[in-house]
């Protein structure tokens, strides 16, 4: 705990098995009180790894539901066992658990509800490996995102986040997709309920065992941001209520 807060790692997994353990080994436990897996129907051995490891907490699901859908089981688990800060962490090993102490800290001293880490801060996503088509699509949505929702994140599309117990009560997340595309979707939420977001610069690693989406996947989630940004446009503009934002 940090604060008297209950500091909570969720880790949505699928097909896991061969960096979910060096993942779970770096978790910070001297603050870090409790671990989540939510194993998405994985093909491989994740779910006797996280059980080897001793993870308190392993939900599994018994058809795949996707990205989003892992995540709803997450957090809702979180509030459910009393978290009061919720660290997203990809179990695949890409982003370095070594910052939730300061994600942690960030939000423990009420001086942010919302952290994220980017790789576009610093030099760390071309360094790490990230696909140089990949890099110009982040840059490229970012910008369009800013502009429209009035911003100056340096991406949106990260997928290692610290949100407050307050952020995920307060915010409908349940109703997102459950395909890639629910992580931009809450992020505008978060935005448009007017919760301001941290961010700290994160150094990434792009490996074979690493989770990937590939190109067709990519342009379908690209779509989805442009889509996403239109409709909280839309919405902050009272032009045509968006139910994302309801």
């Amino acid at each position: 705990m940090i604060n008297n807060k209950k500091i909570i790692v969720v880790l949505p997994a699928y097909n896991a098995g061969k960096t979910l353990s060096d993942t779970y080994q770096e978790i910070p436990f001297d603050i870090v009180d409790d671990v989540i897996l939510v194993d998405d129907n994985s093909s491989d051995n994740t779910q006797d790894i996280a059980k080897e490891l001793g993870i308190n907490h392993i939900i599994i699901h018994k058809k795949n539901l996707g990205y989003g859908g892992n995540q709803k089981s997450c957090y809702n688990k979180a509030l459910e066992i009393g978290g009061d800060i919720i660290i997203m962490l990809h179990p695949d090993y890409q982003y370095s658990p070594k910052l939730i102490h300061s994600m942690s800290y960030l939000i423990a001293n009420e001086v942010y509800p919302v952290v994220i880490g980017s790789r576009i801060l610093g030099k760390g996503a071309l360094k790490g490996g990230m696909p140089f088509y990949k890099y110009v699509a982040n840059r490229f949505l970012t910008l369009f995102q800013n502009i429209l929702m009035n911003q100056k994140l340096s991406e949106y599309h990260t997928g290692y986040r610290a949100y407050s117990r307050a952020v995920l009560e307060q915010i409908d997340f349940n109703k997102n997709s459950n395909d890639f595309i629910f992580d931009n979707q809450f992020i505008a939420q978060i935005l448009y309920k007017g919760y301001e977001i941290a961010e700290i610069t994160c150094p990434t690693k792009y490996f074979e065992d690493a989770s990937s989406i590939n190109f067709s996947r990519s342009l379908q989630y690209g779509l989805g941001v442009l889509l996403t940004s239109l409709k909280y446009f839309s919405s902050k503009n009272k032009i045509y209520k968006s139910k994302l934002f309801q």
